[in-house]
């Protein structure tokens, strides 16, 4: 990057916050803080009214601000890409609010741009399979309003439908959202409860902003959050699993908490509110796996295998105690996969 593109860079970085740390800057575009006061300065030179306060940081001054931004093709890709995954991951506020911004992107684009993001966008598609979309007894449109208030620390009231499908209406004082599951989640202090409590997005009935305004409780990390849950017996549960590399034929584990590079193996943890979920997606991945933890979940795939062996010819009948859980899934996996070539083929 040339010093007239990084400085252009750094003053529409001092645009996107409040207050800047020098050393912000410096780790994004990666040079010495020396560097950064020099670039600094050359901007202040330049008529950009740039405050700076000991100890926090540079800012801009209230009342400046630059011309409309131009994108780059580059940029204007990626939030093309981006919107794909908001299609599939977002609910319908986050996507009509993304859709809102992205007709603005496009508006500032040359032409010869503008025809470029649209072949591509014909050209990218997103296979993802997610939780179906909700009924409208839960429309599934509260996220950005859960955004809002999380940002504003302000108090929520909702109508909460749990597994039973039993209603109760919540106040809560948002600390995050968390994608897992396959779902969002609110994680927020309940003043029902009296305790930090996990919502789930397309379980919302209704909400809305009380515009109260609370004080921020002694926060913990979502992290700490879940192992508080763990204990209390909450419906989640944590899982530890150890992959063989060559079983996963390259691709992310996505959907884990945490991952551990083992060498050849890869440790992984997961937090599911569905234990079934879990132990027939392990089946795929046969020997290549080892369940660490928890017992049930070992307990629920050898079930899962038994019945497996009912559709085998001849019903034949394993030793479980005798035989690896790992040869049972790859013989009952590798005899479907048969089945459905079969089937496919005909």
């Amino acid at each position: 990057m040339n010093r007239i593109d990084r400085l252009t860079a750094i003053l529409i970085h001092l645009q996107s916050k409040r207050v800047v740390k020098a050393e912000e800057i410096a780790h994004r575009f990666g040079m010495s803080l020396r560097t950064v006061y020099r670039d600094v300065k050359a901007l202040m030179e330049a008529g950009v009214p740039i405050g700076s306060e000991a100890g926090k940081g540079y800012f801009i001054v209230d009342g400046f601000h630059l011309p409309p931004v131009m994108f780059t093709q580059d940029e204007a890709n990626s939030m093309m890409l981006a919107g794909k995954l908001v299609e599939k991951m977002a609910d319908k506020s986050v996507r009509d609010a993304f859709g809102s911004a992205l007709y603005k992107i496009k508006s500032v684009l040359n032409d010869e741009d503008k025809d470029n993001l649209e072949t591509l966008d014909s050209n990218i598609q997103i296979s993802y399979r997610g939780r179906s979309e909700q009924n409208d007894q839960f429309p599934n449109h509260f996220m950005t309003e859960i955004q809002r208030a999380v940002a504003k620390k302000q108090v929520l009231r909702l109508d909460y439908v749990n597994k039973g499908g039993e209603v109760s209406q919540r106040l809560v004082e948002p600390a995050g959202i968390f994608y897992y599951s396959l779902a969002w989640h609110l994680i927020g202090w309940c003043r029902l409860r009296n305790g930090y409590r996990d919502f789930r997005s397309d379980r919302i009935k209704n909400l809305s902003n009380t515009g109260a305004v609370f004080k921020e409780r002694n926060t913990v990390s979502l992290k700490e959050y879940f192992k508080a849950m763990y204990a209390a017996n909450e419906n989640l549960t944590a899982a530890v699993v150890i992959f063989d590399k060559k079983v996963l034929h390259g691709h992310s584990l996505s959907s884990t908490t945490t991952q551990t590079d083992l060498g050849d193996r890869i440790r992984a943890e997961f937090v599911m509110d569905n234990i079934d979920f879990i132990a027939r997606w392990l089946l795929m991945y046969g020997k290549g796996v080892e369940i660490v933890s928890p017992d049930f979940l070992r307990d629920r795939v050898a079930e899962l295998v038994e019945e497996l062996q009912g559709i085998i010819p001849g019903r034949l009948v394993f030793d479980l105690p005798k035989l690896s859980i790992g040869y049972l899934l790859t013989y009952s996996c590798h005899y479907l996969s048969k089945k459905l070539n079969f089937f496919l083929m005909t």
